[in-house]
């Protein structure tokens, strides 16, 4: 749970989230209460689940390919013809 919660937002020391008690169901049952504390994203595809930060490594899971070209602050990350160019987030 550490990887996916944000521990500076207020919700999270308001409800005394970092006590050791709470159990992973408890914590995801917050985290859908107050989406604030999500730090990174959660994405399920039929290959798998994955946190997806930063964001293009959600391409490792799509059951399809990237049909066209994916830029991300500037940098390439998938061409026209739908190749990987850049390594970021591996």
């Amino acid at each position: 749970m550490t990887q996916v919660t944000i521990y500076h937002n207020p919700p999270y020391a308001q409800l005394g989230l970092g006590d050791a008690h709470w159990t992973d169901d408890e914590l995801i049952d917050r985290m859908l209460q107050f989406p604030i504390l999500i730090n990174r994203p959660i994405v399920i595809t039929p290959w798998g689940a994955k946190l997806c930060r930063p964001s293009e490594v959600v391409l490792d899971i799509l059951p399809l390919p990237q049909l066209g070209p994916f830029v991300k602050d500037g940098e390439s990350v998938i061409d026209s013809d739908g190749r990987r160019v850049s390594s970021r987030g591996h």
